[in-house]
């Protein structure tokens, strides 16, 4: 199985603003320190926004933040809707189908089954499970550690 690279890129954003610790960040900057096009970057932000995961602001302090708390952000539904619906074979999406041997056709039973257990062990997953003593994550995305609570 192969996810695009919308869902990878995703996830990259994701982590990245839960490690900027709801600072707004620009684009540019996520785009800079995740290895990624800020132009499709921009696009998957959107994409984010539109399911509620992350919040936009415009504006010369404009960026991305999340929106809800990275223990209430699931990697499972991210996934999927980062794929836009995105089916392994034809014959998974009657829209698409062509197959004549659909009627009868196992392989497509099996491939069904395979990635309801991937979307399983994705849904088991929280953004806040990604990113969990995320210190080597901060300093490859070059973001700095967070302050030391006070005493």
């Amino acid at each position: 199985m192969q996810l695009t690279v919308r869902s990878n890129h995703a996830m990259r954003l994701l982590m990245f603003c839960a490690l900027a610790e709801g600072r707004t960040t620009p684009v540019a900057e996520i785009a800079r320190a995740c290895n990624m096009s800020e132009a499709h970057l921009a696009k998957i932000a959107h994409r984010l926004a539109g399911i509620g995961v992350v919040e936009t602001v415009r504006g010369r302090a404009g960026g991305v933040r999340l929106a809800r708390p990275p223990e209430a952000i699931n990697v499972g539904a991210v996934v999927r809707a980062t794929e836009f619906g995105a089916c392994l074979v034809e014959c998974l999406s009657p829209e698409t189908d062509t197959c004549p041997l659909t009627p009868a056709c196992r392989f497509r039973g099996l491939i069904g089954r395979a990635l309801e257990a991937f979307f399983r062990v994705l849904d088991e997953a929280t953004l806040a499970d990604l990113v969990r003593e995320g210190g080597e994550l901060r300093r490859l995305m070059g973001l700095q550690a967070a302050p030391a609570p006070a005493r």
